[in-house]
């Protein structure tokens, strides 16, 4: 065996793993939980920041350094994580707690269930990785959060889109009594709702843009995705509205019920989430419960464990990327 056999290959990086969701170009702002946190604190004293050994990676490193204090890190134990946090908010504490949402909703379940909803516990869960936002595979995947925290009683469900969304969503929760589930998009996120002259309001969905023809209602990356969807159909001919849902639970079902009763027009849901469980389910029971029956097709991740690879690549496969999204909704049309 020689020099040569023994050298080993440089590694190539790969967009697999904890990728960022801009697109080429796009305009982002870094870390928007992170600062956002961190303005909250200048103003409540009683805000504190948890993490279970991901503090870098769901931005909450940002706060931690302001205010060492009142950062607290609980090691890799997302179960003691929740039941701490539960103890600080008997104490009169605010909790910010950040980890990855696969660790939060299924190794952590039953301690948020037990030890922070049951006892409506002010305690903000802020978690990195929903849906598919990682090429890791089904270990780090959380494709059923939202199906997760939707059934657990006294739980706020929020699912933000963009960088916008994130940094207003803070304040909003901060000022909600209550245990609040929320997605968190971290790193450079897109900025895509500054154009739409948007205002995060907890429990409300907003209309980014009308359409004659089609309504996506959206939570989530989907929101931009389905903006871009809008603007590819438009070249078309086909007019596509767009309808944000930042809070999956409470839902907004007056906004959601008045917009699906215009005639006419189809029906989608567009969400980064398992077609069971989430947002396209509990539209389909408000609209089905209303008795309102639009055309009514979902733009959902599988029921099935998903791959690892490359995101790109991974949403293209299972529908959720904005030219497949395009292609799949003309052909609902023809």
């Amino acid at each position: 065996m020689n020099d040569t056999t023994l050298t080993a290959k440089p590694r190539l990086k790969t967009s697999a793993m904890i990728a960022s969701i801009a697109g080429e170009g796009q305009v982002t702002r870094s870390a928007p939980f992170g600062h956002a946190l961190a303005q909250l604190a200048r103003e409540k004293k009683n805000v504190i920041g948890m993490t279970a050994d991901l503090g870098k990676y769901t931005d909450l490193h940002i706060f931690g350094k302001e205010f060492p204090d009142r950062y607290y890190q609980m090691g890799m134990a997302e179960q003691l994580l929740m039941g701490a946090a539960a103890g600080m908010a008997h104490e009169g504490a605010q909790p910010f707690v950040t980890t990855y949402a696969v660790f939060a909703t299924r190794r952590a379940y039953d301690f948020m269930h037990q030890a922070i909803a049951e006892d409506n516990l002010d305690v903000k869960i802020i978690c990195a990785l929903p849906g598919l936002t990682t090429g890791y595979g089904p270990s780090h995947q959380a494709a059923e959060d939202l199906a997760l925290m939707r059934a657990m009683p006294n739980m706020t469900v929020i699912d933000p889109c963009d960088a916008l969304d994130t940094e207003q969503m803070v304040s909003a929760i901060a000022a909600h009594n209550g245990p609040v589930y929320a997605r968190l998009l971290r790193g450079n996120v897109p900025a895509v709702l500054d154009e739409y002259d948007y205002q995060f309001e907890l429990g409300k969905a907003k209309l980014l843009r009308d359409g004659a023809e089609v309504l996506i209602i959206s939570s989530g990356i989907m929101t931009m995705r389905s903006l871009e969807v809008a603007k590819l159909l438009e070249a078309d001919n086909v007019g596509v509205g767009v309808l944000h849902v930042p809070t999956i639970k409470p839902l907004d079902t007056e906004t959601i019920l008045r917009e699906a009763r215009r005639t006419g027009r189809m029906v989608v849901v567009a969400e980064n989430h398992s077609v069971i469980g989430g947002l396209g389910e509990a539209v389909a029971t408000t609209l089905l419960t209303a008795g309102v029956t639009p055309m009514y097709r979902q733009i959902a991740l599988p029921d099935e464990f998903l791959g690892a690879g490359a995101l790109p690549t991974l949403h293209d496969r299972y529908g959720i990327s904005t030219n497949v999204m395009a292609d799949t909704i003309k052909g609902w049309l023809r």
